[in-house]
């Protein structure tokens, strides 16, 4: 059997559907192809439960005389959006659709009432894939490093293995991240070591965090891979987030997580997902905001112009969760 899995993006959502990727592998015994992004696919190719990575640039004509030739016994569409009923269309094989469930999301965002269900994204992504038989097996979520993107520690950071926290700094939209000032109380309030994680949009933030922090942070945004990030997250004591693809990485590493949440909302089902019978991240979030959440993804600025959600969040509170 042959299953082609469809998810575009982006770095969290991929990490989330891990879970259906190794149960169709191991369940079916099937031959698993994904379709993702070029942007993506590096997080995919160390799977060992991915025997094939496709990915496009931005048509799906690009590859889909390949993905023809493939013959698929089924496709689980993980995106459902115009990229994905094209591969559908084009293959006409056997598919399941994830069900995005945008008209809950629209009646919490717009009017505040709340219709979602409450499960998490996961085992709204396993619905598709329990069609062919396969069911959540409770092992969570996988993220595989490369042995050559591992980072040796101490190493340049000065830091060891455990005897570190990791915050990531960045997330897809301002909305989503806290002020770069109290970014630097959160850094300056720990007490032991600290690693920034980010990528290269975040590397000037970083910077200037780690200068106004003091001595014991270390920058590392916009210098390292996904990949090593990863590495360095896996190897931290605790890792303080935002709602980004870090997040998941972190809950995929299994690694304890404090999650700050500032116009998305945990309800939304994608908050960090542990193996079964585990529970290791704490939610920091301003409760009580008739506002919130303002959007299903983010904002560029506060639609509102306070940013109440994220400047109102108490870093004695994130501070407290790291320690537990």
């Amino acid at each position: 059997m042959k299953v082609l899995i469809v998810r575009f993006s982006s770095i969290g959502d991929i990490v989330l559907a891990t879970p259906v990727i190794r149960c169709v592998r191991q369940q079916l015994g099937a031959e698993v192809h994904v379709l993702t992004k070029h942007a993506f696919r590096s997080i995919l190719e160390p799977n060992p439960y991915v025997d094939k990575v496709y990915s496009i640039q931005k048509r799906v004509s690009e590859v889909t005389q390949e993905l023809r030739g493939e013959r698929y016994d089924a496709v689980l569409d993980l995106h459902n959006n115009l990229r994905s009923l094209q591969v559908k269309w084009s293959l006409r094989a056997r598919s399941f659709t994830f069900n995005k469930i945008n008209w809950a999301k629209w009646l919490k965002v717009n009017l505040k009432v709340d219709r979602l269900p409450k499960v998490h994204i996961v085992e709204r992504y396993m619905k598709p894939a329990e069609a062919l038989g396969v069911v959540y097996d409770g092992q969570g979520l996988d993220y595989f490093i490369p042995r050559e993107a591992e980072v040796s520690l101490p190493g340049a950071l000065g830091v060891s293995p455990g005897g570190y926290v990791a915050i990531a700094i960045g997330a897809a939209h301002a909305t989503k991240r806290l002020p770069l000032e109290q970014l630097v109380a959160l850094a300056r309030g720990l007490s032991e070591p600290v690693v920034l994680l980010g990528g290269p949009g975040d590397a000037e933030a970083g910077a200037q965090i780690a200068a106004a922090a003091g001595a014991h942070v270390a920058n590392t945004c916009g210098k390292l891979s996904l990949h090593q990030s990863a590495s360095i997250a896996k190897q931290a004591r605790h890792v303080i987030t935002h709602d980004t693809g870090m997040m998941h990485i972190a809950a995929a590493l299994r690694k304890p997580i404090t999650a700050v949440w500032g116009n998305t909302i945990p309800g939304f089902g994608m908050y960090p997902f542990y193996p079964e019978g585990v529970q290791r991240h704490t939610d920091v979030e301003v409760a009580g905001l008739g506002c919130r959440p303002c959007s299903k993804i983010g904002h560029e600025a506060c639609p509102k112009g306070h940013f109440r959600c994220m400047k109102n969040i108490e870093i004695a509170a994130i501070l407290q969760a790291a320690q537990k």
